[in-house]
């Protein structure tokens, strides 16, 4: 189960802890267990901080505290502060980021289930698509809603998604794509072939909608699959 550290504290001295922080991060590389780390600053009290610290497991919380560089970092950063930190320990019981849901949305229910009224609900209406197969980028809703029902209508595919992270406000997916070749496609007559290829989209997202995407992924090697090049 994923463990959450909040450190509340007051420093009038935040460029002195900012480097104490870089130089714990060079001492321990390869040894610390942290997977993310979040430092915020409080905008009713300049001296007031928040950093949150997530770990795999309570447990990888715990050796990262027995590293030796811990401890001497913990004191130090006593001594810069305004006052003792204040320690707050989270299981995480529930973990969503809400862009990551909106590109699931994507694949699961618009790409997979074919139901295209969820393109309204989670793409902006000025939508951007790159796509590597177009050679010009298309805009609105409708352009993602074309390619979505020309690829259903050439196969009968699956995702699945082999990796994905959220930063900022885009997600991206690393993905493979499976699919048995039922209809024309590109100009080649249906070959009832299982193909297979991987592929990498990155959406940005805005306002609690999907803005911008880009498609990249093995046009050449599907094509090969489906005997139309060598």
């Amino acid at each position: 189960m994923t463990f959450v550290q909040i450190v509340d504290y007051e420093t009038s001295r935040p460029d002195a802890v900012s480097a104490l922080m870089d130089r714990y991060l060079a001492q321990t590389s390869g040894k610390r267990t942290v997977t993310h780390s979040v430092v915020g600053r409080d905008r009713e009290s300049e001296t007031h901080y928040v950093d949150v610290v997530e770990f795999p497991s309570y447990e990888e919380a715990m050796r990262n505290s027995h590293l030796p560089e811990t401890d001497r970092m913990f004191q130090e950063m006593v001594a810069l502060c305004d006052g003792m930190p204040r320690f707050t320990n989270l299981d995480v019981v529930r973990d969503e980021h809400l862009n990551t849901l909106l590109a699931n949305r994507m694949f699961d229910d618009v790409a997979m289930k074919g139901d295209m009224a969820v393109i309204e609900e989670i793409f902006a209406p000025d939508y951007v698509d790159h796509d590597v197969s177009n050679p010009v980028d298309k805009t609105g809703r409708e352009g993602i809603r074309e390619d979505v029902e020309m690829w259903r209508g050439a196969f009968d595919f699956s995702f699945r998604r082999e990796a994905q992270m959220a930063q900022d406000d885009c997600v991206s997916t690393l993905w493979t794509w499976t699919g048995k070749h039922k209809g024309e496609f590109m100009g080649i007559a249906p070959t009832g072939r299982t193909c297979t290829m991987t592929g990498t989209t990155i959406f940005r997202c805005e306002n609690g909608m999907i803005k911008e995407g880009w498609w990249h992924y093995d046009t050449n090697g599907l094509m090969r699959q489906l005997g139309a090049m060598s």
